[in-house]
């Protein structure tokens, strides 16, 4: 399984790395924990993922969630770890690489060329015991609130955009999207450009 798991990562990412096989491996250890089949195809299991890129690909690869399917969460955090949760139960494990994995890699595949590759094999056929920590966690806020309504919009009262998945903040009555209330990832360098329609309204 887990060969037919990396070649989708790979077709995905254009080859195989070892973050791609820590991705698998979590997640079919996860899987493994939660007595749950692999790949999904319905939204029983929620992954939250605290990095992007290579780790995620393998993620997606084993388990079918993603981000379309609101069914992955990307939480950047830096950070080579996921949590899976099972919205059945309400179950919660946080898995991640052991801190020792990297140097046990060197006795599971000594005859590698270098670290990388050696990473790359060894990930691949160690125990998950040995290649993995597994936390049982609560979470702060609640898979419901988490998800929300897919169906739920509202407009901000600042800027006027739309607001999905009940993402919008209450200040003192006044709907704001989280941007306006503070919580950007960017600072505005000019007015937005107004549409083609607006601008044939104003005779531009």
């Amino acid at each position: 399984m887990l060969e037919d798991i990396l070649r989708e990562s790979a077709r995905r990412h254009k080859h195989v790395c070892p973050r791609q096989v820590l991705g698998a491996r979590m997640s079919l250890y996860a899987a493994e924990l939660l007595n749950l089949d692999l790949p999904r195809v319905d939204k029983r299991l929620i992954v939250i993922s605290e990095t992007d890129g290579c780790t995620v690909d393998g993620i997606i690869a084993a388990t079918g969630c993603h981000v379309g399917g609101r069914t992955l969460r990307i939480l950047d955090l830096g950070k080579v770890a996921a949590t899976f949760i099972d919205s059945d139960s309400g179950t919660a494990l946080r898995i991640a690489p052991a801190p020792v994995s990297r140097s046990l890699a060197l006795d599971y595949a000594s005859s590698a060329p270098n670290k990388w590759q050696a990473m790359l094999e060894a990930y691949q056929v160690m125990p998950a015991e040995e290649l993995l920590t597994c936390q049982p966690v609560e979470l702060i806020e609640s898979l419901d609130e988490m998800i929300s309504r897919p169906d739920r919009k509202t407009s901000c009262e600042v800027c006027g955009e739309e607001v999905i998945n009940g993402r919008e903040v209450l200040e003192k009555n006044i709907v704001l999207c989280r941007a306006c209330a503070g919580g950007s990832y960017y600072r505005s360098s000019a007015e937005p450009t107004a549409p083609g329609w607006l601008n044939r309204v104003r005779g531009m």
